[in-house]
């Protein structure tokens, strides 16, 4: 195996600036393979993925065993055959997806003679600060290397052992492919190194946080970088009066409990109080399978209390707008679409919002009039996903409207370059 050779320093100075400038130094080697090689590097990678599935396993538990069984983060650390099975596929997935830079976006003759054109190129150096989820040090290298960047990795502590076998993996590839192993740099765990990256405008080109409101709102406030935002989800799904209520149940409950960790499950159900008796005890038995806690408005709580629903708590304001990422959901009653949409747009978080209705132009006011990255109609909002939209794989979910929103994936990775070409024209 090649060793890994970023350095783990004390100095988050000097050292720090000497890691990201050999970062940026590989950018170029990346930015120069051959569409084919770059390909070829991925799918190289995801077979060694599988073939030291074993010692990914074992340092992945080295990190679960850290962690208190009881921490709903558990599940998105938790690496296993199926997962590393499914790490690998998208590894392929992103190799056989078109390479977004290099492509020419527009071209002419301005009236001096000038033969100018817009070309797609990739951003350079890409850091990316994220906790918990080791699938992202794959997700992110597989993106960033398909496009051309250099990345820069700033994992959680938490996910130190996954993070550090997986990146000795990568560079085992790129030692093949003769890349400088820094084109995929993976920084020490320790905090100070989140600011020095911060501050790395000679260095990084784009910062991207994945992870908790306050790891984004962190980055946010503080990055003199330009960063791309990949909001919380507070997400809700609104069971309109004519739904089919069978369908409105089997969606709620499996936007809950499928895997309540993750950004794109659901936290905020909404139903019409013309539905809201008959509806409420068709997710009973669903959710109460998972234990979910529900904090109920007044109207909900009478409802779910008469049906002796067995995790009830009277939701509180604070509970409306809340991101649970855990087994738990609040419920509030509205009067028509109206309401529902002026409560999200109150409480949403412009993640993945839902609609379950029968009713073609309430449904469609809805896809409309909500503000978010991705809006649903009679489905789960937990198809809010990279690899789902057939992205290949995703480094976060943006939340903001510059640049990217939804999906943060492979063609949003270039930026643009302005090649003109003259015959000694000068300007008047």
């Amino acid at each position: 195996m090649v060793e890994q050779d970023f350095a783990v320093v004390e100095d988050t100075g000097l050292k720090a600036r000497t890691t990201f400038q050999a970062t940026r130094q590989a950018a170029a080697a990346v930015r120069n393979l051959g569409d084919s090689t770059k390909a070829e590097l991925l799918n190289n990678l995801a077979e060694r993925v599988l073939a030291q599935r074993d010692f990914i396993l074992t340092e992945n538990q080295k990190d679960l065993d850290r962690m208190d069984d009881s921490d709903p983060k558990k599940d998105r650390l938790l690496l296993n055959e199926k997962r590393i099975e499914g790490l690998a596929q998208s590894l392929r997935d992103v190799a056989q997806l078109p390479d977004p830079s290099g492509g020419v976006l527009l071209e002419r003759t301005l009236e001096q003679g000038l033969k100018m054109q817009k070309i797609a190129v990739p951003m350079g150096v890409v850091g990316v600060i994220y906790e918990s989820r080791p699938n992202v040090t794959l997700d992110v290298a597989a993106l960033c290397l398909r496009s051309g960047n250099a990345c820069i990795l700033k994992g959680g502590k938490e996910a130190s052992f996954s993070n550090a076998c997986l990146v000795q993996i990568i560079h085992e590839s790129l030692d093949k492919f003769k890349v400088p192993a820094a084109a995929v740099t993976l920084l020490p765990t320790d905090r100070k190194y989140t600011q020095e990256m911060l501050t790395a405008t000679r260095y990084v080109d784009l910062i991207i946080p994945r992870g908790s409101e306050a790891l984004i709102q962190y980055v946010r406030k503080n990055s003199l970088v330009s960063t791309i935002e990949t909001g919380a989800g507070v997400c809700h799904t609104y069971v309109e009066k004519s739904a089919d209520l069978e369908k409105a149940a089997a969606i709620v409950v499996n936007a809950k409990v499928s895997r309540p960790s993750v950004c794109n499950s659901l936290d905020t159900i909404l139903v019409d109080r013309a539905v809201v008796k008959d509806f409420l005890p068709k997710i009973k038995d669903g959710l109460a399978a998972h234990d979910v806690e529900i904090f109920a408005d007044e109207i909900a709580y009478q409802i779910l209390q008469s049906v002796d629903y067995p995790f009830l708590q009277k939701a509180q304001p604070e509970d409306f707008g809340r991101e649970f990422l855990d087994f738990k959901c609040s419920v509030k009653v509205v009067d028509g679409l109206t309401e529902a949409l002026a409560h999200i747009q109150e409480y949403s978080s412009r993640h993945s919002e839902a609609i379950v209705s029968e009713d073609t132009e309430a449904t469609e006011t809805f896809l409309s009039e909500v503000d978010a990255a991705a809006v649903y109609a009679n489905a789960s909002t937990r198809f809010t996903d990279g690899a789902v939209f057939a992205l290949g794989a995703e480094i976060g979910i943006s939340t903001q409207k510059l640049h990217a929103r939804g999906p943060f994936a492979l063609e949003k990775l270039v930026t643009e370059k302005w090649v003109v070409r003259g015959d000694g024209q000068v300007r008047a």
